[in-house]
């Protein structure tokens, strides 16, 4: 009886078996959609189109890039030094032989290892195209008759900003200011580079509103608080950190037009090791002294960087961006609405109050939706809000890394969905346990 029980159960589990090879590896029929070759068309088509970029011959004397400029929808030749034409055929008699620089080209050819691109030496002219239409489409930046420099990342273009505004009189260096709370990095880049022709000073509010030898950092929307703000001391130079002015965390009442305003993909789209930002810059001798700070700094932004990040906004924007905006913000707007629902049953803990306003991308008044919590503890004795937190299982920054009192922590909103929902398991524990009057310190 027993070996009958066991050959019944090895047939059905045989039986399961073949069920799940014949389901996964050949599905359903021509509409099953999750079966293994399904699950590999995103990289079956990167390779096809890569291959197909490849193939465009230039007659040999050229190359076509997956990141190149593009003519009646395919990529256009570049000619090598001395060659011209559609296809590269056209030989320049008498063209010098250029000995002077040179890569390993033994490679795919559809992807850039040089170290220039044919029309700029630093940047690609597709991706700078694709950014104009990025912002056109958001309306939260001006970009017309407008300079375009990428950086590593934000992060590279806010002290390369600070450089190219300083004083270039060392005996009276500029004074770097921002408002409290701000992104530690201000204060931090510009104590580490030490510079002799500018200085970190503080926060805004101890300086006259009216002073030329200032550079003020404007963090719009603000991090942690997400409010839109303005410079505070009038008369100085302004650095605007848009890193968060996107539909998905605030409503964009009109396209922003300052002097010089940094962006960043990593706030985006989420894509934060690409490490790629960008910066939009009206006066041409402040563009080219950024441009030069990220040239010495490391000859340009890497050309995988520029590729992975052209891919990325080409994916965003397709519909005009109209489907990718509608996700991210009604994650935002979920996130905020559960969050939102927690704190007030609390009188221990607060959050940022949230103002509405007009948003001209999805034409309604509507509440912003910050990427951080700015959470207040708001008994006396609780004066170290990270440490409350902790207690309670939940890690935040304190205050005091944005030069604000330690009676704040902040929170961050933008992380998987498993991190949401265990911060708002923790937070519910937290709220329950104080309406039970339980200490957790």
């Amino acid at each position: 009886m027993k070996k009958y029980c066991y050959g019944i159960c090895f047939l059905i589990s045989l039986a399961i078996n073949i069920l799940f090879s014949i389901h996964l590896y050949v599905g359903d029929g021509p509409n099953q959609e999750i079966s293994c070759r399904s699950s590999l068309t995103w990289s079956e088509k990167a390779a096809a189109e890569a291959e197909a970029v490849a193939a465009i011959s230039c007659s040999g004397h050229g190359r076509a890039f997956l990141d190149g400029s593009i003519s009646d929808g395919q990529p256009v030749c570049e000619c090598y030094g001395c060659y011209s034409g559609t296809d590269c055929s056209e030989l320049s008699p008498g063209c010098a032989a250029d000995a002077n620089s040179g890569y390993c080209s033994r490679h795919i050819g559809a992807w850039r290892m040089s170290y220039e691109y044919a029309d700029d030496p630093m940047m690609s002219p597709e991706l700078d195209k694709y950014i104009r239409k990025l912002h056109s489409v958001a309306g939260n930046a001006i970009t017309q008759d407008r300079y375009i420099v990428f950086g590593v990342g934000s992060s590279q273009l806010l002290s390369a900003a600070v450089y190219a505004l300083s004083s270039q009189n060392s005996s009276s260096p500029s004074n770097v200011l921002a408002s409290t709370p701000f992104y530690h990095l201000y204060k931090d880049q510009t104590r580490l580079f030490n510079s002799k022709n500018f200085v970190y000073r503080g926060d805004t509010n101890s300086w006259q509103t009216n002073n030329t030898d200032v550079i003020e950092f404007v963090t719009s929307p603000t991090n942690p608080g997400g409010e839109l703000k303005k410079k505070s001391v009038t008369g100085g130079k302004t650095i605007h950190d848009h890193a968060y002015f996107w539909p998905q965390f605030t409503p964009i009442p009109g396209p922003s037009d300052h002097d010089l305003m940094i962006f960043s993909l990593s706030k985006l789209t989420g894509h934060a090791g690409t490490r790629f930002g960008w910066a939009i810059i009206k006066d041409k001798d402040v563009y080219d002294k950024v441009l030069n700070y990220i040239y010495l700094a490391n000859a340009g932004i890497s050309k995988d960087t520029q590729l992975r990040a052209l891919k990325v906004l080409k994916v965003a924007m397709k519909a005009d961006g109209k489907p990718f905006f509608e996700f991210a913000y009604n994650q935002m707007s979920d996130r905020w609405n559960r969050l939102t629902s927690v704190f007030s049953k609390s009188t221990r803990f607060s959050i940022q109050r949230r103002h509405p306003l007009h948003c001209n991308f999805f034409h309604q008044t509507r509440q912003p939706s910050p990427a951080y919590a700015w959470v207040r503890c708001e008994r006396q004795e609780d004066n170290d809000c990270a440490a409350v937190l902790k207690a309670g299982k939940i890690i935040g920054q304190s205050g005091s890394t944005f030069s604000a009192k330690d009676r704040y922590a902040r929170l961050s909103l933008i992380k998987s969905q498993d991190d949401f929902e265990l911060l708002m398991q923790r937070l519910t524990e937290l709220v329950s346990l104080e309406n039970h009057n339980i200490e957790i310190m």
